[in-house]
């Protein structure tokens, strides 16, 4: 079984042309309401790619609590870890440009309230195999999960570390893959290129995987293993959600104990699949989809 402790939010999306510079009003082609947050995304990816999912998180008792929950139940997901708090939900503002591009403003709401893992929670990620984390909770909520799933023999922890914040070396401990894209692995370690920057994070981690949009993704290991797999050429409709995408899935790939470079085909060939239609957790691939692609890339 995978965990996903982590933020779920109603995504507010606008579609536009090009993004309105400061105190631009422009006029939008689209707007959609669309379950999201970096965790219920990757909860969602991970199950639709064909893994044992259970989601551990908050809503709010607002109206938008309700949709959340059942989105992640609607694919598959185990939400009797989701609790609802006094409040909004987490909300995510996001602008999506002509060709994919987007900018996203992410208020907390619900997902503030969470300092750590319940009791239950506690449960939850023992029995797991991998525990998937982001930064869109409180850091010591994160920390804490971490530690936590650190000190139980067989868990994986791997990290998402979005929106890139200085990381304590307690977190890192416990953590056995990070996955920035390239932007967040350069805010992490001040090294703008992104294999400078895999060889520093592996200085902190056992392994690391660094995201490079449609240049692909590098993988390395203190074992000394370095691999890079290009991206799927695809045309982009709406890049939201696309590194959740392929975190969901990497770690249905290692759960599945598939070697480093069938992992990152498979999570990789995901992530190709969720750009090409718009919406984050609308927009992610199902299991015979990826299996697909993957063979016609092999």
């Amino acid at each position: 079984m995978i965990s996903v402790f982590g933020s779920a939010n109603m995504d507010l999306v606008a579609y536009v042309a090009q993004a309105p510079k400061p105190g631009e009003t422009i006029t939008g082609r689209a707007f959609r309401t669309i379950p999201g947050g970096k965790g219920a995304n990757q909860a969602i990816a991970a199950a639709r790619a064909g893994g044992r999912v259970a989601f551990l998180g908050a809503v709010g008792d607002d109206a938008f609590g309700p949709g959340l929950r059942a989105a992640l139940t609607g694919a598959g997901v185990d939400t009797s870890g989701v609790r609802t708090v006094p409040g909004p939900s987490g909300v995510a503002h996001i602008v999506v440009q002509d060709g994919g591009d987007n900018s996203i403003i992410v208020v907390p709401g619900a997902n503030g309230a969470l300092t750590g893992p319940s009791a239950e929670d506690a449960e939850t990620i023992g029995r797991s195999r991998a525990l998937l984390l982001q930064l869109e909770l409180p850091m010591e909520a994160v920390v804490a999960a971490a530690r936590l799933a650190g000190a139980v023999t067989g868990v994986e922890v791997l990290l998402t570390p979005a929106p890139a914040v200085p990381l304590p070396a307690e977190l890192l401990d416990a953590v056995g893959v990070v996955v920035p894209n390239e932007h967040e692995a350069a805010v992490l370690t001040g090294r703008d290129d992104p294999r400078d920057a895999l060889e520093a994070l592996l200085e902190r981690v056992p392994e690391a995987v660094v995201t490079l949009g449609a240049r692909g993704a590098l993988y390395g290991s203190r074992d000394g293993v370095r691999l890079h797999e290009p991206a799927v050429p695809v045309r982009a409709v709406d890049t939201t959600a696309a590194g959740d995408t392929f975190a969901g899935a990497l770690a249905v790939a290692r759960t599945e104990v598939l070697g480093p470079g069938e992992a990152l085909r498979f999570a990789s060939a995901a992530a190709a699949l969720s750009v090409r239609r718009e919406g984050a957790s609308t927009s992610m691939p199902h299991r015979p989809e990826i299996d697909r692609l993957v063979r016609d890339r092999t």
